[in-house]
């Protein structure tokens, strides 16, 4: 039986319809009754409502490991999907809780009751950075920890050194490291931060760069990597590198609304986030942009994605197309 935590979530909701359609054995986490909502309508927008039926609930937290030692009994493997994600500076602690600490609960479950293998989604934060003279980023890119990185960027390097400890003490893991995921549902998540902006009449953009999948894209090559015998090793997942102006263009264009039409050069963004802190403060709300947010919206840095296209020959979906398709049903 195979334990999926983050069930609620983009990937964990769309994962658990991919391992349904190859009739895997499923249990899913969730936290509260209301989350299921969500995930039925992922699995009525396959026409796959019939297999949410098979999936068996339970309710159980990573940070609470009494209910977690029940969720693992009879699991074989596990795709660890859950996160908490947030670039506010004031969410530290919790980041550090479900990142962290959350992961390395998972961890320790699958080394009590010998978990054939374990699947952890991270993020190209926790990749190493690029320099002036290698814009190119790989999973071999070192990271730096005297170099200024954000809170959430921090656990999730710290959560994946929860998991190459358990490699370490003989778990099989691989790693898969998303960039920003696009797909069904969850139109207030994530991804759909953009799409929402446009919408609502967004005027500004960057040129700095950064990497897009397709959330069915990221859980193909998750299956395939636990299906397979690769253990130890991580894979960044990104269909494509583009530029923050060509991503909201091609929202703007697939919704047939205004394209962002004022440049925010970094002068721009300095001043933007300063306001931002301010108004947090004032109006005592969640940070929208910070300082290292508004400085990577103007990186060019790109991610390479050699590693996990030789090992699977995989071909990721066209991403202009797939907005296009994704947003006629957002």
């Amino acid at each position: 039986m195979i334990l999926v935590t983050g069930a609620t979530g983009l990937v964990g909701s769309h994962l658990l319809v991919k391992l349904l359609q190859e009739n895997e054995v499923v249990r899913a986490i969730y936290r509260e009754e209301k989350s299921l909502v969500a995930v039925q309508n992922v699995f009525k927008y396959y026409n796959e409502i019939n297999l949410f039926d098979k999936i068996e609930w339970i309710k159980a937290d990573i940070n609470d490991v009494p209910s977690l030692e029940i969720a693992f009994h009879n699991i074989t493997r596990v795709y660890h999907c859950a996160a908490f994600i947030s670039f506010d500076p004031k969410d530290e602690e919790q980041l550090f809780k479900v990142n962290i600490e959350g992961t390395a609960n998972i961890v320790n479950c699958c080394i009590d009751f010998g978990i054939d293998k374990l699947c952890y989604v991270s993020s190209v934060a926790a990749l190493g950075e690029a320099t002036n003279s290698n814009l190119i980023i790989t999973e071999e890119t070192e990271w730096n920890p005297e170099k200024p990185r954000n809170e959430y960027a921090i656990s999730k390097y710290a959560g994946e050194m929860e998991v190459w400890r358990g490699y370490q003490e003989g778990l099989k893991v691989v790693i898969v490291n998303p960039d920003v995921i696009f797909g069904y549902g969850f139109p207030n998540n994530g991804s759909s931060s953009a799409i929402n902006a446009i919408k609502k009449g967004n005027p500004f953009y960057t040129k700095g760069k950064f990497g897009i999948v397709a959330v069915e894209d990221l859980v193909n090559c998750m299956t395939k990597l636990m299906n397979s015998s690769i253990s130890g090793e991580r894979y960044t997942i990104v269909a494509e590198n583009i530029t923050f102006q060509e991503g909201l263009n091609a929202i703007a264009d697939a919704l047939k609304l205004k394209r962002p039409f004022i440049y925010a050069s970094k002068g721009l963004t300095s001043i933007a986030w300063r306001l931002d802190w301010f108004l947090s403060l004032l109006l005592r709300k969640k940070r929208i942009l910070t300082r290292l947010t508004a400085k990577s919206s103007h990186s060019l840095a790109e991610y390479d994605t050699t590693k996990i296209k030789t090992t699977l020959g995989y071909d990721f979906v066209d991403m202009k197309e797939y907005l296009k398709k994704l947003l006629i049903n957002f």
